[in-house]
């Protein structure tokens, strides 16, 4: 007698700060009946997979599925994702690994149809051609990295608060917590792409037993919960590994309809290593992209080895009614902890204005770039705790506003600073910043009136929390190549002029901004001979306490 065994998976979308939508659920149907293994669509658009009771035993003795062995052509023109999803889903329900056919080259049209990734898959030397100009859903991820378990609501938690070390609930294991206050706005964004600001929200790991993981703290004070949940933590890690993807560009009108046709990871524990993406087909306009590579609502994950695509930049009108350039990103994290990017690179040239900064947060904890060679790292609404090291970073540099440590090390970087405090965001780091062992070339070698750090704060927005510079900064053996100055350069400086109407104690803050304490300073040489200052604005920063020397 047959058995039939009904699948029931949720596709999420991804997350993002300017979109936030779910996909219906979508049923497949997994049989294993006398006959070929095959994977159509019926009427209704859902996936029928029958495997053989004799390719059933095949595939579960040898541990892993091919998708020829589904019946992918492979042949880079027949659409393949209907077999590429009923493959995986197999998989997912025995527990198999999943393997891509070397040489195999796998074009994905624009229907709807999600990949849920939940074992062990080898893209290998397979190449996917994802093709973007006529895509019907374009929320939705390509491939969606899942986990099994299943998150659920807290109940009794009523409030928390800043730093608190443990939680009272009842957890099978170790768990992903996220919280939100509805009632409070945060990140009221200044500027161009002014906003009304986003919900309070933090995210955080607990163990067993409720104890908070003290490298990743709570950030905020709660006075109320108007959400709260827990996601159980995949102990097994998961790995992704090779993969040559193209990404034919859309080519819609340039304004802030984002694609997420993507590799979309909401499990934690996973690895991605060894893949390759590029970008063809970008003209004249398009969309702005959410990320090949989005990583949300997970921890401890790792990209590594990775090659990557700046996307072109386009502009449009925003919400200030002015042509603005629209952020379009290959990699991004939202509500995310313990994120690794080592040893990855990026196709077009790191230092070329005309892509876009090629990483884009938000809501994340301990990000981490190590041997990386890329045009930027972005911090948009807050990171606790982040680390570059042992990198370089192209024109957009590092841009960030958060909490915690902010380590800057054996790097090069070829921004306008080393670090921009973001000023949409009141360019606010409530924490210590640390640069060291480091070679800074401002503005890729352009004539350029340099400082380190550089942000904008007049004083007198309402971020929805109060800002902050670095309380303490480390400056030790730094390199400026400043070599290529403007005439009437005077030496670069540690601080660019934050508020240039702040010149005397007439100058009323509404919001006042809490300034740096203590600079310690220790081996830092110009090439163009002038010595450092502290910044264009003596006034603002008189109360800075300067240590130099040893």
């Amino acid at each position: 007698m047959a058995k039939y065994t009904f699948l029931t998976l949720l596709l999420f979308c991804a997350f993002l700060t300017y979109s936030q939508n779910k996909s219906p659920l979508d049923n497949i149907v997994i049989t294993s009946e006398k006959g070929k293994t095959a994977v159509y669509a019926n009427e209704k658009g859902e996936l029928q997979v029958n495997v053989s009771p004799a390719d059933v035993a095949k595939y579960k003795a040898a541990g892993v599925v091919h998708y020829s062995e589904f019946g992918a052509k492979g042949d880079g023109k027949t659409d393949d994702i209907d077999i590429i999803a009923g493959a995986h889903a197999f998989a997912n329900m025995h527990r198999l690994s999943v393997k891509a056919d070397d040489g195999a080259t796998y074009y994905i049209g624009g229907k709807v149809r999600q990949v849920i990734i939940q074992t062990d898959t080898d893209f290998g030397k397979a190449a996917f051609i994802i093709d973007d100009t006529e895509v019907q859903n374009r929320n939705a991820s390509v491939f969606s990295v899942t986990s099994g378990l299943k998150s659920f609501k807290l109940e009794n938690i009523t409030s928390l608060k800043r730093n608190q070390g443990k939680i009272e609930a009842s957890l099978p294991g170790p768990c992903l917590i996220t919280v939100t206050n509805a009632k409070v706005k945060q990140y009221i964004r200044f500027g161009l792409n002014q906003n009304n600001g986003s919900s309070q929200t933090d995210i955080f790991v607990v163990d067993k037993s409720g104890n908070v993981d003290k490298n990743a703290p709570i950030i905020w004070d709660f006075d109320q919960i108007t959400e709260i949940t827990a996601l159980p933590i995949d102990e097994k890690p998961l790995k992704i590994t090779g993969g040559r993807f193209t990404t034919i560009a859309n080519k819609a009108e340039s304004k802030y309809t984002y694609y997420n046709r993507n590799i979309g990871i909401r499990r934690s524990n996973v690895l991605v290593e060894g893949l390759e993406h590029r970008i063809t087909g970008e003209g004249d306009q398009g969309a702005p992209y959410g990320g090949f590579i989005n990583i949300s609502d997970c921890s401890y994950v790792t990209v590594k080895s990775t090659i990557l695509t700046g996307h072109k930049t386009y502009s449009t009108i925003g919400a200030a009614d002015k042509p603005v350039s629209m952020g379009t990103y290959d990699l991004s994290a939202n509500r995310a902890l313990n994120v690794s990017f080592v040893n990855c690179s990026q196709t077009n040239d790191i230092n070329d204005s005309k892509y876009w900064g090629i990483l884009g947060s938000n809501f994340c904890k301990n990000l981490l770039y190590d041997h990386c060679t890329l045009s930027r790292f972005d911090a948009h609404q807050g990171v606790a705790n982040a680390t570059i090291r042992n990198s370089t970073l192209g024109h957009m540099g590092i841009n960030a506003i958060g909490t915690g440590l902010l380590l800057v090390e054996n790097s090069t970087i070829r921004g306008r600073s080393i670090v921009n405090l973001r000023s949409d965001y009141g360019s606010t780091w409530q924490g210590e910043l640390v640069i060291r062992n480091c070679v800074f070339v401002p503005a890729d070698g352009k004539p350029f009136s340099s400082a380190l750090i550089s942000g904008s704060y007049s004083g007198q927005h309402d971020f929805g929390y109060t800002c902050y510079m670095p309380e303490k900064i480390t400056i030790e053996n730094l390199s400026i190549d400043d070599s290529q100055h403007p005439g009437n350069y005077q030496g670069p400086a540690i601080f660019t002029n934050f508020n240039p109407e702040m010149t005397g104690d007439s100058y009323q803050e509404k919001y006042p901004y809490v300034k740096t304490k203590e600079v310690i300073m220790r081996n830092v040489t110009t090439a163009s001979g002038k010595p450092m200052r502290v910044s264009d604005n003596a006034f603002m920063f008189k109360d800075v306490k300067l240590v130099t020397g040893q």
